[in-house]
């Protein structure tokens, strides 16, 4: 591991590295509760006080000079955001409370989501990603579940029932199958748009794209150019995880660097295909990683305005590999997770409008603090949300709109069912949302030969869940 991410090994007898990693936050500070993101944990009573207290009339140093810096929407050093990331106790209420101030300004008292369906294609992966407890085969860890690669019929299902149940969106990740090519991603789409002509395909993040080019001999332009031919409306911003290369070569060292997942998005946001942004924070990074991830993201936001929103996504470590072999924090504590939703609406304001919390990783009740910290958007009603829950969430894998939208009125917000792209949702999408029936059990196709031990005899029928 690199220098900079182990500040304690001069002095931590290596047979308490483990015990003290567990118990600590990214500065090296010991834990003030145990909330964990995605755990079933109370968040903390302290921190939700200060959050809800007025703001500080008064601020002593540098953070009022550095607040006010981020309010008029100026670009911060390094250095500054390192320093919001440090703010405690009254600090730490009074960045909340700059953040939601700016809020009120960009967004008033909307806060949006947008009705969606999840459709993780595959959890087959080549790739080995320490945090990821999604992913199987041969080459990942074998977890949770069993490997699996969906039929284009049962794509086409489950796109037919999320629009029959008011989605909007239908977004699509999976893992890097060894067998898939750039084709297998257009076939996607183009089976998505067939099943349901009207639904926005939300899909692929940098790393199948960098990857379905390469197999198909094109450049990403092109094989964005074909994608969006094909039906692709925009891509999620996953992949990001850290943008910094020091901490990619310790969580995901044979993944796309830094620089490839910035270029992937330049060139689809030169197209005309709008992105999301996210981070993924917790486990072996430190503030400093972070305030190189939102400066990186905030300087191509202002070369291309290509991304609609900034989602912070709190590393869940309960089955994450690297969590289990002691190599990683167990997620931010609750302060952290809050302020990089409020840090981010400071070091973004004004180029990215939009900050959304996870209700999967973050809970109700953790919701309900970012909405006092910044954020004006719940993300999505993920049916058959699989990605969080496989590392060990327990919030759910839906949430109904009717569900949402108690809890923003409960925060004294106003809800809005919006598209992908921030515009309200059609009254016909909202009728259909709200008297949405149950889903009907998925089918995953076992993908047999991926599984560490196959089981003598003849394949099994299709795994219902």
């Amino acid at each position: 591991m690199a220098a900079a991410l182990r500040p304690r090994a001069c002095w931590l007898d290596p047979g308490l590295a483990i015990a003290v990693l567990r118990r600590i936050d990214a500065d090296g500070f010991a834990r003030m509760d145990d909330w964990s993101p995605g755990a079933d944990s109370p968040v903390p009573e302290r921190e939700c006080r200060l959050i809800a207290a007025p703001r500080p009339a008064a601020l002593e140093g540098d953070l009022a000079g550095t607040l006010a810096c981020a309010q008029r929407g100026e670009t911060l050093a390094e250095a500054e955001i390192v320093r919001l990331f440090s703010a405690r106790g009254p600090e730490f209420g009074a960045v909340c409370a700059a953040a939601d101030e700016l809020r009120q300004d960009v967004n008033g008292d909307r806060v949006s989501y947008v009705v969606n369906r999840n459709i993780n294609y595959t959890n087959v992966c080549y790739y080995r990603c320490q945090f990821c407890a999604f992913s199987k085969g041969k080459l990942s860890e074998n977890l949770r579940g069993r490997p699996y690669a969906l039929d284009l019929d049962e794509i086409m299902r489950r796109t037919r029932e999320a629009w029959a149940r008011g989605a909007s969106e239908v977004c699509m990740q999976g893992g890097i199958h060894p067998e898939y090519t750039g084709a297998t991603y257009l076939d996607i789409c183009r089976a998505v748009k067939t099943a349901a002509p009207g639904i926005h395909v939300h899909a692929f993040t940098p790393l199948e794209v960098s990857q379905g080019a390469a197999t198909l001999g094109q450049s990403v332009p092109d094989f964005l150019a074909a994608l969006r031919a094909a039906g692709l409306g925009t891509l999620p911003g996953t992949a990001a995880e850290i943008l910094d290369d020091e901490v990619r070569a310790v969580i995901c060292p044979d993944k796309v660097t830094s620089d490839e997942w910035l270029a992937v998005m330049a060139a689809a946001h030169a197209l005309g295909i709008r992105s999301t942004a996210t981070i993924m924070f917790g486990h072996v990074e430190r503030p400093l990683h972070w305030a190189r991830h939102l400066l990186r993201v905030r300087a191509l936001q202002m070369r291309t305005r290509g991304f609609s929103e900034f989602i912070p996504l709190p590393f869940v470590h309960m089955e994450a590999p690297i969590y289990l072999k002691g190599r990683a924090r167990r997620g931010p504590s609750f302060r952290e997770a809050v302020l990089m939703h409020a840090v981010a609406r400071l070091a973004l304001h004004p180029h990215i409008p939009n900050i959304q919390a996870s209700w999967v990783k973050m809970g109700p009740e953790g919701v309900a603090a970012c909405l006092k910290a910044g954020v004006n958007d719940l993300g999505g009603t993920l049916m058959n949300e699989t990605i969080t829950r496989s590392a060990g969430a327990v919030h759910g894998q839906e949430m109904s709109p009717a569900a949402l939208e108690a809890m923003i009125r409960a925060a004294g917000r106003t809800p809005v069912q919006r598209t992908t792209l921030y515009r309200e949702a059609g009254p016909e999408r909202r009728d259909a949302s709200l008297a949405a029936a149950p889903l009907a059990d998925v089918v995953n196709t076992p993908a047999r030969r991926y599984e560490r031990a196959a089981s003598p005899g003849p394949l099994a029928p299709p795994i219902v869940l």
